[in-house]
């Protein structure tokens, strides 16, 4: 399974992608919406988590990209607000499949993300 992570907290993505390739998945890491873009457009990811909130770019900017470019990715929004935490992200974002805390357990997110990856 192949996931991209599109987090602007170099830790918490180095956190995420050393334990999704745990579980045997291939992880690519992008900092900014820009270089999500750009990977998103020549590689095919399974899922795509993507913080929100981004320190450069727009994270919604991206997600419509990969709706577009990848529709059967599968996107999962994580952030450390409560912005969207109505739900309306789903309205929004045709492929957004979860929407969770940015301190979510990692062997939770790994499992949404298997989860998620092998349905696409």
């Amino acid at each position: 399974m192949r996931v991209l992570i599109v987090e602007s907290t170099p830790d918490l993505a180095y956190l995420w992608g050393r334990h999704l390739e745990r579980h045997g998945m291939i992880v690519d890491v992008a900092h900014e919406a820009e270089p999500a873009v750009r990977l998103i457009s020549q590689v095919t990811y399974d899922v795509i988590v993507l913080d929100l909130i981004l320190a450069e770019g727009s994270a919604l900017a991206v997600a419509d990209y990969a709706q577009y470019r990848r529709p059967d990715a599968a996107l999962i929004f994580v952030t450390d607000t409560t912005f969207f935490s109505d739900g309306s992200i789903f309205s929004l974002i045709p492929n957004a499949r979860a929407f969770v805390q940015s301190r979510t357990a990692p062997e939770d997110l790994a499992a949404m993300v298997e989860h998620y990856g092998s349905a696409a």
